[in-house]
């Protein structure tokens, strides 16, 4: 991977993880996951979760296309989401793939 594209995939992880209102100066920045904290693991949610974080990519990070989010409940941890995230690389067509665990139940253990 080289640097160019290391850096969208850190661009990407910070969208994902950054609250919407967190940036004084963007306030739309970022895709809000947390509101998701202590939901339910249903389809609708995971769907609106997959929605969220394709919207706040293809809003915040211009470099990708092709964007697709998938957002699995993890069979083993039932707090734990799976987030799969798919891109390409708009200047060299490359694909990738990112996966971040999302503890939807953080805490209550």
């Amino acid at each position: 991977m080289s640097e160019y594209e290391e850096d969208i995939a850190e661009a990407i992880r910070i969208i994902v993880w950054t609250a919407k209102g967190e940036r004084v100066m963007r306030p739309d920045f970022g895709c809000g996951v947390e509101r998701f904290l202590f939901g339910s693991t249903d389809e609708t949610t995971m769907h609106l979760l997959e929605s969220d974080i394709a919207e706040a990519i293809r809003i915040w990070e211009p470099r990708v296309h092709e964007v697709e989010v998938r957002a699995e409940p993890d069979t083993d941890d039932p707090g734990k989401v799976m987030i799969r995230i798919q891109y390409e690389v708009r200047s060299t067509n490359n694909l990738f793939n990112q996966v971040y665990p999302f503890y939807i139940h953080e805490g209550t253990k």
